[in-house]
């Protein structure tokens, strides 16, 4: 009885959050029912390709109708949620991309001028969904992509998926939002794509991919090139003259960044997240595909190497230099991921254009 009333008072909430959006919203349309003006309109910004010309992109679903996702960008400015990007004023240069994707309940207002004023795509995990929702005014607007993801159980169609429920009807309420979940075939791809790049089984290991990995997944099938806004390098936190910033520039007294990383990538008992070693994919796919990372700016080559590797300045952009590897890591690590973390440290010295595409192909199957 008390599991039925407490599912009966959390759907309450979940309704009364959505419903008290859909006031929230209708209120900011201007009087001839449009939606307000957005930075959208701004003669320097070219609109992503949204025409049924586009290959649909599979495993991207529409809460509405259940159609794929048909989105191209030629550029994007993927921006993180970290601390490094505070401070730097990087917001123009974001928003001249394409398309600006960001990540969960990561805001705007009152961070324009380091992070842009822009959103095209927001990639959003389950447990961000309410304070999305509680963040409603500042986040969503009606041009915007919404991609979803989350465990199998919270994305049932059968009427007892709480997370696909609760945006089936904000789909109702709010047409013109768009918004899409990533299908169960797709989630086991993603799992499966990080097994291949690291040799590490995400359940066994008891691991959640991040929504940084969503991200950037997700980023490589709709983008030609894509600028990455926030990240360091897989090698940053073990010296230990790093600078020190919070996790999200937005959460200035939360956690330190480093401390968060490598705690999850410590830590052997519930599920975590595995930054470093993501990272590191991430450095190894940057190798062979246009990926290019901003503040800090770094090149991959010279962090996989760990030598004396000194990457080409980019006009404008002050130059990163990444410490030489220490003697032993920071971190304590299991034999498996000592071993795991060892063969994606080559993987960028043996693979080649034509293996990354034939794993670019096995996500779009």
């Amino acid at each position: 009885m008390k599991i039925r009333v407490c599912q009966g008072v959390g759907g309450i909430l979940v309704v009364t959050m959505v419903t008290s959006f859909i006031v929230m919203y209708s209120s900011s349309i201007s009087k001839d029912g449009s939606p307000p003006r957005s930075p959208l309109s701004s003669p320097r910004w070219n609109p992503p390709v949204s025409a049924t010309s586009r290959a649909a992109l599979m495993g991207y679903t529409s809460v509405m109708d259940r159609k794929p996702l048909r989105m191209h960008c030629k550029t994007c400015s993927l921006v993180t949620s970290s601390g490094q990007l505070t401070g730097h004023r990087r917001g123009g240069e974001i928003d001249q991309s394409d398309c600006v994707i960001r990540m969960n309940d990561a805001p705007i207002k009152g961070f324009q001028q380091d992070v842009g004023q822009r959103t095209d795509v927001r990639v959003v995990a389950h447990s961000s969904l309410q304070r999305v929702l509680q963040s409603r005014q500042q986040l969503l607007n009606g041009s915007q992509v919404l991609i979803f993801w989350g465990p199998g159980s919270g994305m049932r169609r059968d009427g007892r998926g709480q997370i696909y429920n609760t945006l089936r009807l904000m789909s109702q309420l709010l047409p013109k939002l768009r918004l899409f979940v990533i299908s169960r075939i797709k989630m086991l791809k993603f799992d499966e794509l990080f097994k291949e790049e690291t040799g590490i089984d995400r359940k066994t290991s008891n691991s959640w991919l991040s929504t940084g990995w969503f991200t950037m997944a997700i980023a490589l099938e709709l983008c030609d090139m894509i600028n990455v806004y926030g990240m360091v390098p897989p090698d940053f936190c073990r010296s230990s003259s790093h600078l020190t910033v919070p996790y999200h520039y937005y959460e200035p007294w939360g956690p330190d960044e480093c401390s968060m990383y490598l705690s999850h990538e410590r830590s052997r008992h519930g599920s975590h997240h595995r930054f470093i070693t993501e990272k590191m994919v991430f450095s190894n796919w940057a190798r062979t595909l246009n990926i290019h990372f901003y503040q800090p700016d770094w090149e991959p080559a010279a962090t996989m190497t760990g030598g004396n590797f000194s990457p080409p300045a980019r006009s404008g952009n002050p130059r990163y230099r990444p410490s030489q590897r220490a003697s032993g890591n920071l971190w304590t690590v299991s034999r498996e991921q000592i071993s795991s973390l060892a063969t994606v440290n080559v993987l960028g010295s043996r693979r080649t254009e034509q293996a990354v595409s034939r794993t670019l192909r096995h996500l779009a199957e």
